[in-house]
């Protein structure tokens, strides 16, 4: 039990290395190059919202005109025709306005949909075991929260901003065309506001980082604590945990509370801005109609001009708010949907600094890794440790001939399926090669196949989940697959047979029945090396010899390490490996390993002993748990 506490808590208190964030030139970069394809679109957008604020800009003059009339005692009559442009003005760029907010819509979705597909692209071809490092939390509230965030901004916020730009732009053109000196009095408040903006960027910029991290950091915990319910029951880890949650969901909603009181801040000072300028436009006009150098209704429409800045200004810098939050979180995918400078490649069959082979067999690696056959997988001096003070494996060297299956046999924390992952391309080992002559990584033939006890059933007809391995595969070729491994006979017996709609909502799935897919899935895709880590063990004892036929069938015909959680298996296997504080200690047949005396004979007498007491073996330890990592 203390082991397992350990291994618990450690795991919750673990500073996980969260996936890459870009930078603010990678962002950009990747922006220009997302609306390429949509150059046309946006000059369109462009021309269309500058047209439509143009066309808004004439209400301000067309009122002044009306002062000016008014104040010169001229008849009502005269004041018809400025009420009538009026209208026209309204009804132009009411529609105008529309057309434009569509178009910078509809380039803002089209821009998003690439970003999402290019994300799922990317994180679908991540390394696992940089995925592992991050965890799930991280990816999660990148695909959902992050891009609900963006999304966002691009529906509400990026119309709403470019529309801002424009009329704050124009609008100061326009009172620079009345008299230059109203233009100077309107930048009266541009310091302010500039200080204001890079104030707030300034401050916000990391903060809302800070908080997107702490969103993740507390997914993740969530997820942790949720998926492993179970098991922090069985050991009253309940407690640990749930502090472990709230430190999380503490730091998240302490950033947010900043994130709140920072905003406050920001309108405030955006208060005195618009009132000081608003200030400094009347006084101008003031002294200008007293000169004379300016009518009572030019100097209105100066004001009102200024008053309409306040509008766009206050919608523009409010904007940034979201801007910095949605910029956050763009990072965040652009970190992921495009790879950053510097990132290494996902490990390839060859893995580590290349060494000579040797050309004397050794007992322990099951012959001569010099043997280059396709199918042969060859392990050199392998080191690896994901903490380095605590190496996992040592100096494993192992090789497995074409169509050879070896099982994989030891103590709990021995490394089996640190090595498994290794050769299946997970990981990268630290030091020491993986080599798999004859099976290039060029092509689309998947070369190695790894299925573990966790095997995820997509929602969906069945025969799409199996086409997962093999998209253009027949049903006829699904069929033969099925029955390869016993599973034809309840697949045909489901309602709706190939079509029936398993995973989420669907037709519910046995442990054993899932496996079985998996193993199908394993026949379609018709990898060179097959690794197996655990497939059979979610099995109950009336599974476990039904699983072990399928998963022999499987596998059969070409190289596989199976990580066994039954001896039985290993008893069946071509050679027995048996590892042992992440070194290989034994190797041989079954026969031979029971006569020399040493751990695996110790495993098999414990087996034995009992089997006269139980159908399902005890458990051995042969299985992984998290002190393997």
């Amino acid at each position: 039990m203390s082991d397992a506490t350990t291994n618990t808590n450690e795991k919750a208190n673990t500073v996980r290395e969260l996936l890459p964030t870009a930078t603010a030139a990678e962002t950009r970069a990747a922006l220009r190059e997302l609306i390429r394809p949509y150059r046309r679109s946006a000059v369109g957008c462009f021309a269309t919202m500058m047209a439509a604020t143009a066309v808004g800009l004439l209400v301000q003059p067309l009122l002044g005109h009306m002062v000016d009339l008014v104040a010169d005692r001229r008849p009502p009559a005269d004041l018809t025709l400025p009420v009538v442009l009026l209208v026209v003005v309204a009804l132009v760029q009411g529609g105008t306005t529309a057309l434009g907010l569509s178009h910078v819509s509809k380039l803002g979705e089209s821009v998003l949909a690439r970003l999402r597909e290019q994300f799922v692209d990317r994180a679908l071809r991540l390394p696992l075991e940089q995925v592992e490092k991050a965890g799930i939390g991280d990816l999660n509230a990148r695909v959902t929260r992050d891009v609900a965030r963006v999304g966002e901004a691009v529906r509400s916020a990026l119309p709403e901003l470019a529309r801002s730009v424009l009329a704050i732009v124009l609008t100061l053109a326009a009172m620079a065309a009345l008299d230059w000196r109203f233009l100077l009095a309107a930048l009266v408040a541009v310091p302010v506001q500039a200080h204001t903006a890079r104030w707030y960027v300034r401050n916000a910029v990391p903060l809302y980082a800070r908080e997107r991290i702490a969103t993740g950091a507390q997914q993740q915990q969530l997820l942790d604590t949720i998926a492993g319910g179970g098991t922090v029951r069985a050991y009253r880890l309940e407690e640990p945990h749930t502090r472990h949650v709230t430190e999380r969901s503490s730091a998240a909603v302490k950033l947010t509370m900043s994130g709140v009181k920072l905003v406050l801040r920001f309108y405030n000072r955006l208060h005195v801005a618009e009132y000081t300028g608003l200030a400094a436009v009347l006084v101008t006009g003031f002294l200008l109609v007293r000169t004379g150098s300016v009518s009572i209704g030019t100097a209105t429409t100066a004001a009102l001009y200024f008053h309409s800045l306040f509008t766009p200004v206050n919608s523009a810098l409010v904007l940034l708010d979201d801007a910095q939050t949605a910029t956050a979180a763009l990072n965040r995918l652009v970190g992921v949907a495009y790879r950053p400078k510097g990132e290494p490649e996902p490990p390839a069959p060859v893995s580590g600094p290349q060494a000579a082979p040797t050309e004397t067999g050794d007992p322990l690696t099951g012959g001569t890794p010099s043997d280059d056959a396709p199918g042969t997988v060859t392990v050199s001096g392998i080191h690896h440790a994901y903490e380095a003070s605590r190496p996992v494996l040592r100096d494993v060297s192992l090789t497995l001939y074409p169509g050879e299956r070896v099982a994989l046999v030891g103590p709990s924390g021995a490394g089996k399926t640190t090595l498994a992952k290794l050769i299946a391309g997970v990981h990268r080992p630290a030091s020491g090669f993986i080599r798999l002559p004859g099976t290039g990584t060029s092509g689309g033939a998947l070369h190695v196949a790894l299925v573990t006890q966790e095997t995820h059933v997509f929602a969906g007809p069945l025969a799409e989940d199996l086409r997962l391995a093999r998209a253009a595969a027949s049903d006829d070729e699904l069929r033969a697959a099925l029955a390869a491994v016993d599973a034809l006979g309840w697949v045909t017996a489901l309602p709706e047979g190939l079509g029936t709609v398993v995973g989420e909502g669907g037709h519910r799935l046995t442990p054993a029945q899932v496996q079985q897919l998996a193993l199908a899935r394993l026949v379609l895709a018709d990898p060179a090396v097959a690794v197996l880590d655990e497939a059979t063990a979610e099995a109950g004892s009336t599974g476990a010899r039904l699983l072990e036929t399928a998963a022999t069938r499987a596998v059969e015909g070409r190289t596989a390490l199976v990580v066994a959680h039954r001896l039985t298996q290993a008893a069946a296997a071509d050679r027995i490996v048996v590892m042992q504080d992440g070194r290989i200690v034994e190797s041989g047949h079954h026969d031979e390993l029971c006569a020399a005396d040493g751990t695996y004979a110790s495993l098999w007498q414990a087996w034995s002993g009992t089997r006269s007491i139980t159908d399902h073996p005890p458990h051995i330890n042969t299985a992984s748990t998290p002190k393997d990592h």
